[in-house]
């Protein structure tokens, strides 16, 4: 999500532009120093990922995959540019001396250069390898290990090493600012009612602040994780000029925010936009209200004793980033005007939401609409939800997938980084399919608000923002036959 730095004595040099220019949209220094930088990013469509390794050293240097963080075991590629040109080769360590060349070479070589005083090794290799001597990459977190030489002779490294652990597949970076500013959105003091399903709205004003700002990061305070299931953030229009707190979607005139600011689903954490962005705040937009809207699910239906508090955390800066980020609420319109039931006992019903991107400029009055960079997806389910799949079409074809879930966890809703930017164009569609599992169930489940209703969504995050909020569909009835069970 950064830049990789040459550290001088004085001062850092930008040799790269950020890491989501050149597709990898993923970095981190491995050493404290800030000598080695590592910047990556994958694709699952084809199954490959790709590395970038910057080091302050004009002799050799290497990345390893280690299941221990030690040598032994690991699998080790390493390169750099010498006097009769590049070398680059694939490796294991069975003990802590020189590696062995690999029978099979799994790793491509893209880029290899020297520039001030650095050697930047750009590679690829699948995700999945069928090589036996080399390491299998998986969704978990990874030892990462690196050495470098201070000339091309592959030899002994000294104390130029070192070890770091990095989920590559699911990478959240980490900001720490002990002097960190955030607006605090929260409920305060609601009795939540014996009701299977409530979902509780506060319109309010976040803030005064009279320029703008972005957020970077969004933090959840929950104080009863049994009982709250999702929390949405809306800003709303400028017809909306009244604060209250009420019971949602009683035909108050807050009913009409849905611009997604911020989302949260049970079982997610802490998340963090890359650095080239943010969700703007204040300046012009300085009076508008938000909506904060939570989902209580009550199955056991407690009665007088649940008072809840919870909220987001808003983290903001007034540093600003170089991209606008909006959120597009996609998928099936979660309350049907038509009547469309998921039967029961099915084992896999798939229920599709279109959103056409060709109607977005006559939305915006902008023409051409921007390409939208997305970066980031929420998928979101109810109890029968058991795999989500976001696909990406042009001109009638599918050439991506802007989110993919095949093992869908109603209790783990996080919001994701891919593992590359997807670009949407006007003109291109984008289907959201889900797959439900009603075999416990004797009765028709419906599309609606309550948990044991389904929903069909995915909220995604790209730059620059546009106007539009939601792109949803319902499903097309008219050729079904008139029974509950359609």
């Amino acid at each position: 999500w950064g830049t990789c730095l040459k550290k001088s004595t004085e001062t850092f040099i930008f040799l790269r532009t950020s890491a989501a220019d050149d597709g990898m949209p993923f970095m981190e220094y491995l050493d404290p120093n800030r000598l080695v930088c590592l910047k990556w990013g994958f694709d699952n469509l084809k199954g490959n990922i790709t590395f970038q390794l910057a080091v302050n050293s004009t002799g050799w240097i290497s990345l390893g995959f280690s299941p221990s963080g030690e040598m032994y075991g690991a699998d080790i590629v390493i390169g750099g540019v010498g006097p009769n040109g590049n070398y680059f080769n694939d490796y294991h360590a069975k003990e802590e001396v020189m590696p062995l060349l690999d029978k099979e070479q799994s790793y491509t070589l893209l880029s290899m250069m020297e520039n001030d005083g650095q050697t930047i090794m750009t590679f690829q290799r699948a995700i999945q390898s069928c090589d036996e001597e080399d390491f299998h990459i998986t969704a978990q977190p990874i030892k990462l290990i690196y050495a470098y030489g201070t000339s091309d002779e592959i030899k002994y490294h000294g104390p130029r090493r070192g070890t770091k652990e990095v989920n590559l597949l699911n990478y959240v970076p980490r900001t720490s600012n002990a002097n960190a500013t955030y607006l605090s959105v929260k409920v305060t003091n609601v009795p939540v009612p014996s009701n299977k399903t409530y979902y509780h709205c506060k319109v309010m004003k976040l803030s005064d602040l009279s320029t703008k700002h972005h957020i970077y990061q969004i933090e959840p305070e929950i104080e009863n994780p049994d009982i709250v299931h999702h929390m949405l953030l809306y800003h709303c229009p400028p017809t909306v000029t009244t604060p209250y707190e009420n019971p949602c979607y009683r035909g108050d005139l807050g009913d009409v925010c849905f611009g997604v600011v911020a989302a949260w689903g049970t079982g997610g954490g802490v998340y963090e936009l890359p650095e080239n962005a943010g969700i703007p705040i204040g300046g012009e937009n300085k009076n508008i209200l938000y909506r904060l809207e939570i989902h209580y699910n009550n199955p056991q239906q407690k009665a007088g004793s649940v008072i809840d508090n919870s909220g987001l955390r808003l983290y903001y800066t007034d540093q600003l980033r170089q991209h606008d980020v909006g959120i597009l609420n996609t998928g099936v319109l979660p309350i049907l005007p038509v009547k469309y039931n998921i039967p029961p006992k099915a084992a896999e019903f798939h229920t599709y939401g279109l959103c056409n991107t060709s109607y977005f400029s006559q939305v915006c009055l902008v023409s051409p609409m921007p390409d939208l960079q997305v970066f980031a997806v929420l998928l979101h389910t109810h109890l029968a939800g058991r795999k989500v799949r976001v696909g990406h079409f042009r001109k009638g074809k599918q050439i991506d997938f802007l989110g993919l879930n095949e093992n869908y966890n109603f209790e783990m809703q996080q919001t994701v980084n891919l593992g590359s930017i997807k670009t949407v164009m006007e003109g291109d569609e984008i289907i959201v399919e889900c797959t439900y599992n009603t075999e416990d169930r004797t009765g028709p489940t419906k599309i609606g608000l309550s948990t044991f209703d389904e929903m069909c969504l995915a909220f995604l995050y790209y730059y620059p923002a546009i106007s539009v909020t939601s792109c949803l569909s319902q499903p097309n009835t008219t050729l079904l036959s008139p029974t509950d069970y359609q």
